[in-house]
């Protein structure tokens, strides 16, 4: 991606308002969207915040600290409540906008209380819009604004750029709520979130760095980088991750010969919500 890329979403971040706050997971996303806007702002006018609850995992916190120490950009944490929203723990397709609606509103109260002209930005990409996003309207709802999905910046792109700017995270796998491992209409509780996480820094002390543990029931099903099932299967540490996860309390691990996949994860039963409309391609 070249500097003038760069350029144009420094000049929308600017154009959103003289101070931002930064819906800050710690992912690639974010963290680009965090760097952009303390070069476009400064650091002083940008607040990260990261969200807290059951459905973050454990130890994203630290790296997040770190990017944002990296910028020398404010750093705060929040506690949601989304995984005590009925609507949210049903776990139908939906949940992501109930989500996004707990985390809008909890740093909508940030704004208000800082009394200033705060814009709240997100780091929403382009090819989200390729997947079923119910967190983009909500966020729409919300007046949250995502600089890279406006200028049309892809995955691969936001990779290219957090490299270009030696963002620590810019090789960091996809990040993902806990909740998105639980198979649709289990019902999701902190319990069960906090069993996955478990779950998965057992398969990740076998040095793997991209983890899904998903809950199917009784079963739960463990996926790695496709090219490096093989490498899982002939581990000689499996068998006792295997049982170390049963122990966790699932009757059947099995290891997901197809590997981790995350096109299609977010699509509907029904198509019945709509795209928001300031974020659809053209």
């Amino acid at each position: 991606m070249s500097e003038g890329a760069a350029t144009a979403l420094e000049h929308r971040i600017r154009s959103y308002g003289p101070r931002a706050l930064v819906a800050f997971s710690g992912g690639v996303d974010s963290s680009l969207v965090l760097a952009l806007a303390a070069r476009a702002l400064t650091p002083a006018n940008v607040t990260a915040v990261t969200a807290i609850s059951p459905s973050f995992p454990e130890g994203e916190l630290e790296l997040a600290s770190r990017v944002a120490a990296d910028l020398d950009v404010e750093h705060r944490t929040v506690s949601t409540h989304e995984v005590e929203r009925e609507a949210y723990a049903r776990n139908d397709e939906m949940r992501c906008y109930h989500c996004k609606a707990e985390l809008y509103a909890t740093l909508g109260t940030i704004v208000r209380e800082a009394g200033d002209e705060v814009a709240v930005l997100a780091g929403a990409n382009a090819d989200d819009l390729d997947d079923f996003r119910p967190g983009l309207w909500a966020g729409e709802r919300a007046g949250v604004r995502n600089p890279l999905l406006e200028e049309r910046v892809g995955k691969a792109q936001v990779r290219e750029l957090a490299r270009s700017l030696g963002l620590r995270t810019a090789d960091k796998p996809a990040l993902a709520c806990l909740s998105s491992r639980v198979a649709g209409g289990i019902v999701i509780t902190p319990e069960l979130l906090a069993r996955i996480d478990a779950a998965e820094r057992v398969v990740r002390d076998l040095g793997f760095e991209l983890v899904r543990v998903r809950h199917r029931g009784a079963m739960a099903t463990i996926e790695v980088e496709p090219d490096g099932v093989q490498r899982l299967r002939d581990h000689p540490g499996l068998g006792r991750a295997e049982n170390a996860i049963r122990m966790l309390g699932w009757a059947e691990v099995e290891v997901d010969p197809a590997g981790y996949r995350e096109s299609g994860a977010n699509s509907p039963p029904v198509d019945r919500v709509p795209v928001p409309l300031g974020t659809r391609r053209r």
